[in-house]
């Protein structure tokens, strides 16, 4: 009898100390809560394009919400933005990828803002545009793939989807992107930012390798130039699809520093 107990209390020690062990593992990810997360969607996109990224952050117990911006110009997408960030309780990590890059350097001048993450972005100063930034470089091989409308909105062939924009990707999540991808007001391209965030608050960039939409040096450029901490993935302009976890991580470690 005294062997079967000391078995059985041994045993239930064993279970609790697991037990133990698994709450711990289980709480300590909820580090980052009171804490929130505003994303940004770029060109040809809506606010699905974070869907793998999302999981990840609420995880580490942020609040997160995506945007839907109608890309029908800088000051509706920023507009859009801003009521977003309204409606959040306490500080906001402001995530932009690609054009979203250009909205959160105009709607991060927000107080409850505290750092600005640019996901393979365009991160333009004070009077400057897309076509600012990209003047005198040769057109990207995915240019010719464009196609306007009557209204002035522009969308991906699918064959630069496949080849350019999302090439890291297996085919069905290509085609989906490809089928499902929003119209972009092609005069957002001038649509200069007025006043450019991140002077005046933390930066993070994460720099795609393998990007064809916004070339790899051209980001590294805008990173050094808004002296932001850098964060370099070997990924499409779509990470945030094919890699979330690194991006995750690098909004994660804005979210951190953020106060």
């Amino acid at each position: 009898m005294t062997t079967f107990l000391k078995k059985c209390l041994g045993s239930a020690l064993l279970l609790g100390g697991l037990f133990t062990l698994q709450a711990s593992h289980a709480a300590a990810p909820q580090d980052l809560k009171g804490r929130n997360v505003v994303l940004v969607h770029g060109a040809f996109a809506d606010g699905s394009s974070w869907d793998k990224v999302i999981p990840l952050l609420e995880a580490r117990g942020l609040h997160v919400v995506a945007v839907q911006n109608p890309l029908s110009s800088l000051a509706d997408d920023v507009s859009a933005t801003k009521r977003v960030i309204d409606q959040q309780q306490g500080p906001v990590i402001l995530v932009g990828h690609s054009w979203g890059g250009v909205v959160v350097s105009e709607a991060g001048n927000d107080d409850k803002v505290k750092s600005l993450v640019y996901v393979a972005a365009f991160a333009p100063d004070s009077g400057q545009s897309i076509a600012d930034m990209t003047k005198g470089m040769p057109a990207p091989v995915w240019a010719s793939e464009l196609r306007k409308d009557d209204a002035g909105y522009l969308t991906l062939s699918t064959k630069a989807v496949l080849d350019d924009f999302a090439q890291d990707l297996p085919l069905p999540e290509q085609r989906v992107i490809a089928a499902t991808q929003a119209p972009w007001a092609s005069g957002c391209i001038d649509e200069k930012v007025t006043k450019a965030a991140w002077h005046d608050k933390p930066s993070y960039f994460v720099i795609t390798g393998k990007d064809r939409m916004i070339d790899p040096n051209l980001q590294q450029t805008m990173a050094r130039n808004i002296d932001a901490k850098v964060t370099r993935i070997n990924a499409s302009h779509v990470a945030m699809v094919s890699q979330p976890k690194a991006v995750a991580d690098a909004i994660i470690t804005a979210a951190r520093a953020a106060h």
